[in-house]
């Protein structure tokens, strides 16, 4: 056999061989306001990485082509998203772009997805505009909006014997979302109900002490309450100061993440109805399979942001196995009607609004051996909570 017979030999075999890659690597562009908001965003990178170094390890994508990621950093700014969109799909050569957590800094990268005609997937914002009064061809999301979140928390919230409820939300649209939708959810689940009290504040910059007066004062039978971060966090403390939790039923999103049980340690209020993640009590092979890998690899439990990566990442590879190209049409056209196998269960991009079917686990607070957790929770699909096709397509711009 001659030496270039050799050559061809050994260069067939390893194209075919696990870790072996044919071709120039897949680019994905990422954007994330990693500086800005780094407990949200760097679980969310170390998700996508693990997820990445599978599918590489796996023989990558089309046929043998390694994944490659070009992360940039937006720093919490529409101008920061603007910069990095037309950096990664122009000079970078990104072929698709994913990431962001913040509603505007969403809407500003998928406006440029439209313009540019290229695929977009919005993995952690909760706006719904993002896919329904302002979405477009080329824009997905992965994770469980507003509206959908409000829906599953309103249909918990009906069964409480309260008719009198009170609003806290900060002012800005992610938080105004989350008020709106979950009025509209529960009033029409309890027509009998009446919302008495509507607080708001600048996102930040919560006065607790404020806000827990004016609510000990009206004496509400329940409480919305959509302040997070640090306003969630000097709230409860303020609430449970005064006396306030957990005498006055709260329904909270997002509250029962990892992220707020632990900041909040000793000062978890009971029973509060919110949405989160328990990682540590979902016992199915492929969740536990994920907690263990993502163990190993950066040596920490995951958070709701690290699946949320993960998942995007297995998103990313599976539409452009569907695609059977890079081609930014082919891979939009992959992206509708796209089903994902993901370690909470099988989820599908809707082709009529581009949102995903992924649920949320909805639960109570309860403080457990000086930490807490979420009990008596379940896991909602997101399918059973959104709009028909037909309603979903007359939400969505005509063009």
């Amino acid at each position: 056999m001659t030496l270039s017979k050799h050559l061809l030999l050994a260069a067939g075999l390893l194209a075919g061989a696990p870790g072996a890659y044919a071709a120039d690597p897949v680019k994905i562009g990422d954007i994330n306001s990693y500086t800005a908001i780094p407990a949200f965003t760097v679980p969310y990178r170390n998700g996508w990485q693990l997820a990445m170094d599978e599918i590489n390890k796996a023989g990558g994508v089309l046929g043998g082509r390694r994944i490659e990621v070009i992360s940039r950093d937006d720093q919490g700014r529409p101008d920061g998203a603007a910069s990095a969109a037309d950096q990664l799909i122009g000079p970078d050569g990104a072929v698709l772009l994913m990431g962001t957590l913040l509603t505007q800094t969403a809407q500003t990268v998928s406006e440029i997805a439209r313009q540019r005609s290229r695929p977009f997937l919005a993995v952690q914002p909760l706006s719904d505009s993002l896919v329904w009064s302002r979405g477009n061809a080329y824009t997905f999301r992965l994770r469980t909006s507003a509206a959908m979140q409000t829906a599953m928390l309103a249909e918990q919230a009906a069964k409480l014997p309260a008719k009198r409820w009170a609003i806290l939300a900060p002012d800005f649209e992610q938080g105004q979302t989350l008020a709106n939708d979950f009025k509209q959810h529960l009033k029409s689940r309890r027509p009998d109900i009446t919302f008495t009290q509507e607080l708001s504040s600048p996102l930040g910059k919560l006065d607790a002490a404020s806000v827990v007066d004016a609510l000990s004062q009206a004496k509400p039978d329940a409480l919305f309450n959509v302040t997070f971060g640090g306003d969630l966090i000097r709230l409860v403390r303020e609430g449970n100061a005064k006396g306030l939790f957990p005498k006055l039923p709260v329904v909270s999103p997002l509250t029962g993440e990892p992220d707020y049980l632990e900041v909040m340690a000793d000062d978890v209020p009971a029973g509060w109805i919110v949405t989160g993640y328990p990682w540590y009590d979902i016992k199915t092979p492929e969740h536990r399979k994920f907690v263990e890998a993502y163990a190993a690899a950066y040596g920490e439990d995951p958070r709701l942001a690290s699946l949320l990566g993960y998942d995007a990442m297995k998103a990313v590879a599976a539409a452009l196995d569907k695609a059977g190209s890079t081609d930014p049409a082919k891979l939009a056209a992959a992206f509708e009607g796209l089903t994902v196998a993901t370690p909470s269960g099988s989820i599908t991009f809707r082709a009529a609004d581009h949102q995903s079917t992924m649920g949320s686990w909805i639960g109570k607070t309860q403080l457990q051996d000086g930490a807490g957790i979420m009990t008596d929770w379940r896991y909602i699909d997101g399918a059973a909570v959104l709009p028909s096709a037909e309603a979903a397509k007359k939400l969505r711009p005509a063009n």
